[in-house]
C-alpha cells in the first residue's frame, strides 16, 4: 500500500518515504531529544505533514519527558488495568478522581505529579492497591470489586516463590536465557533429585506436581501466567540477593550440562518416563482424560528420594559427573 500526503511544495498529493532523524522540541521549557519520524516526499524531497505521523512524535516526546521526570507512562496505565482487572474508569472512581481522568491520560494527555505518584505505587505494590480497593470498595459496584478482589488473592499467592528456588532459576537464566517454561520446570525437578541424591535433603520446600505435560512447581508456572516471562525475569535476575553456595551451583550446573542440553520436549518425555511422575499420576486419577492445567496431584516427596537412591545404587552414580551416566540412559530409552 503506497503513503499519499499533499506535500504543499508539489500542491498535489504525492507519495512520502518515512525516514528517523534525531531532532529536540521544547516541553515546559526543557529540551529534549527524541528519535522522530519524518515523512519525505519522494517528488521533491521536502518534508510533508502527516497528522498519524505527528501524533507519533508528540507520544515520543512525552514518553521521554515523563521517563526523565518518573512520571507514569501509557504502558504502565494500561498493565495496571490488565493486571488488577479493573477498567479505566472503575480505576479513577476508586482513587477519588473523574470518571474521565485515566482515559485522558491514556489518550495522551500529561498525568499531574501527584495521580502519577499513586499510580506508580499501585504499578509496584499489589499490597498497596489491595488497600486502596478495599478502602474504597463502595465506590465500585459489588461485581467490579468481587473480579478485581479476587484478581489481587491470585497475584498475591503468585507472588510466593521461595528465595531458593528464585536463586537456581536466576543462575539458569543466567547460563541461558532461551529456557521456555517447560525446558525451565524440568530442569527445577531435576535439580530438586540430584540435590537428594547427593545430601539427603531436599533444595525446594514446594511440593512439585504430576502435571500432564510432566513436574511443575504451580508457583512458577502461576506466577509466569499472571506477570509475564519478562517480568518475572526481570526481578529475578535484578536481585542481587539471590545466591548458591558453591554446591548447589555445581549441581545445577550439572543438570544444565546434562540436562539443558536437550529439547523441552526431549526432558520432558524424560521425567515421564520416572516413577515419581507415573506412580503419582496412576495413584491419584481414575481417568486418563485429564486437563492440561491440572496442578492438583502432589509428587510426594517420599517417591522422589526412593527412586533417586535406587537410580544411584544402579548407575553406581559417586559423583556429579555421573549423572550424565543416567541422563544418556533415559535419552536411549525414549528414542527407541
Amino acid at each position: 500500500m503506497k503513503n499519499l500526503a499533499y506535500c504543499e511544495h508539489c500542491m498535489s498529493n504525492k507519495e512520502y518515504k518515512l525516514q528517523r532523524n534525531k531532532k529536540t522540541s521544547v516541553l515546559n521549557n526543557e529540551e529534549i531529544s527524541f528519535e522522530a519520524k519524518e515523512a519525505i516526499c519522494e517528488a521533491c524531497g521536502n518534508e510533508i505533514f502527516v497528522s498519524d505521523i505527528c501524533d507519533h512524535n508528540l507520544n515520543v516526546l512525552y514518553e521521554k519527558y515523563k521517563i526523565r521526570h518518573n512520571i507514569i507512562s501509557i504502558m504502565e496505565i494500561k498493565n495496571i488495568l490488565t493486571k488488577y482487572s479493573i477498567s479505566n474508569e472503575e480505576l479513577s472512581l476508586l482513587l477519588g478522581w473523574k470518571s474521565y481522568t485515566l482515559k485522558r491520560y491514556l489518550n495522551g494527555d500529561m498525568p499531574l505529579k501527584d495521580h502519577s505518584n499513586v499510580l506508580k505505587k499501585i504499578y509496584e505494590s499489589i499490597d498497596y492497591y489491595s488497600i486502596v480497593l478495599q478502602t474504597n470498595r463502595d465506590k465500585l459496584d459489588v461485581i467490579s470489586y468481587s473480579k478485581s478482589r479476587q484478581t489481587v488473592r491470585n497475584l498475591l499467592n503468585a507472588e510466593i516463590i521461595e528465595v531458593k528456588m528464585e536463586a537456581v532459576i536466576k543462575y539458569i537464566l543466567i547460563r541461558g536465557e532461551d529456557f521456555t517454561d517447560l525446558t525451565l520446570q524440568k530442569l527445577l525437578y531435576f535439580v530438586q533429585s540430584f540435590y537428594y541424591m547427593f545430601t539427603n535433603t531436599f533444595i525446594f520446600e514446594e511440593d512439585c506436581k504430576a502435571a500432564i505435560d510432566g513436574p511443575v512447581y504451580a508457583s512458577i508456572r502461576e506466577r509466569y501466567r499472571i506477570f509475564g516471562y519478562k517480568e518475572v525475569h526481570r526481578g529475578i535476575l535484578s536481585n542481587d540477593k539471590l545466591t548458591l553456595d558453591d554446591f548447589e551451583r555445581n549441581i545445577v550446573e550439572s543438570v544444565i550440562k546434562f540436562y539443558g542440553c536437550y529439547s523441552g520436549k526431549i526432558i520432558k518425555q524424560m521425567t515421564q518416563n520416572e516413577a515419581p511422575w507415573i506412580l503419582s499420576r496412576t495413584k491419584n486419577t481414575c481417568s486418563t482424560d485429564l486437563d492440561e492445567e491440572d496442578f492438583g496431584i502432589i509428587i510426594d516427596k517420599s517417591l522422589i528420594s526412593e527412586y533417586v537412591i535406587s537410580v544411584k545404587e544402579k548407575y553406581n552414580i559417586l559423583n556429579l559427573l555421573d549423572i550424565q551416566k543416567y541422563s544418556t540412559d533415559l535419552f536411549n530409552k525414549i528414542s527407541m
